[in-house]
């Protein structure tokens, strides 16, 4: 199997690259971090390609999976897997770089992540395209409504590519994570209910993958939590998350 990951220096990425280095895929690993990527690839069994860039580099990403594909071949999965997170407020001039950072990041990386491949699933008639979105994305929360906007956005654009895709042979497969214990979700200061290791999320992450299923909320439990935040009327659900906890402002994107 062949593996392209970004995001992968950390968290849900560096988890996800481990489980598939174990199970012998050959992986390209992507990532901003030069020096933990390169921490990484020596610590994997196998030979790996590593791209040290930025997910908001649409030429970078092109660059890298031309070259992936040139000395590996065109990958089986590409899980567009790296994001951002931090507080904003919508009255916060201030917040306004983060806002457009965190968009550059979770959706047009998105986009410039799964593009370069697509061409070639298709003539294979083959390939997982994959989206790493979050629950985050069901409803808007206040103080997050940056990411929250994001994630949203990821969902659609996932579903969107899936009717694109259909009858080509390329799947989609949307992911949208719970509460992950990673270093973005470290510094929350609030509870995180059916709180997963990370390396259990990735080996979930890995199986609804495997079974190419189109849309999955892992853990479980936050997908019932998600289904229900729908059906809140917008009267109780501001009411209730009002007063919610909300995530650090001014983080270090």
């Amino acid at each position: 199997m062949r593996v392209f990951l970004t995001g992968a220096s950390s968290g849900i990425g560096e988890a996800l690259a481990r489980h598939y280095a174990v199970a012998g895929a050959t992986l390209g690993l992507a990532a901003r971090r030069r020096e933990r990527l390169g921490e990484l690839i020596a610590e994997l069994p196998g030979e790996h390609a590593c791209y040290v860039l930025d997910v908001a580099d649409a030429a970078a990403l092109q660059a890298a999976a031309e070259d992936f594909i040139a000395r590996c071949g065109c990958p089986d999965v590409v899980i567009a897997n790296a994001g951002i997170s931090v507080g904003t407020l919508a009255d916060a001039a201030d917040d306004l770089p983060a806002f457009r950072r965190v968009f550059e990041t979770n959706v047009t990386g998105m986009a410039q992540t799964l593009q370069p491949f697509i061409a070639a699933m298709k003539a294979r008639g083959s390939g997982r395209l994959v989206g790493i979105a979050s629950v985050a994305g069901i409803r808007g929360l206040p103080g997050a409504g940056a990411y929250c906007a994001s994630k949203a956005a990821t969902i659609a654009y996932l579903e969107a590519l899936r009717g694109e895709l259909r009858g080509s042979g390329v799947e989609v497969v949307t992911i949208v994570p719970g509460y992950i214990a990673t270093p973005m979700t470290a510094v929350n200061r609030y509870p995180m209910p059916f709180l997963l290791p990370v390396d259990e999320a990735a080996r979930r992450f890995a199986r609804a993958i495997e079974r190419g299923v189109s849309y999955t909320v892992i853990p479980w439990q936050m997908g019932v939590v998600a289904k229900l935040l729908r059906l809140l009327p917008n009267p109780l659900f501001d009411a209730i998350f009002a007063r919610a906890g909300r995530k650090p402002r001014g983080l270090d994107l």
